[in-house]
């Protein structure tokens, strides 16, 4: 059982996936951060955009 035990926790296969996994969620967390910072933003400048060129074609 000790053998079984020990031969499981010097494994390594499936490592690399684990840390691309890891990147992966690190990435997606982050780019979900920039999305939710940046929608407030970008719609106000559409709104203002939008505000100046029917207020220029009026």
């Amino acid at each position: 059982m000790i053998k079984l035990l020990k031969a499981f926790v010097r494994d390594e296969r499936g490592v690399s996936a684990m840390e691309y996994a890891i990147l992966a969620g690190i990435v997606v967390v982050a780019l979900t951060a920039v999305g939710v910072t940046m929608k407030t933003s970008m719609g106000d400048l559409f709104t203002n955009l939008y505000a100046k060129i029917t207020a220029a074609s009026t």
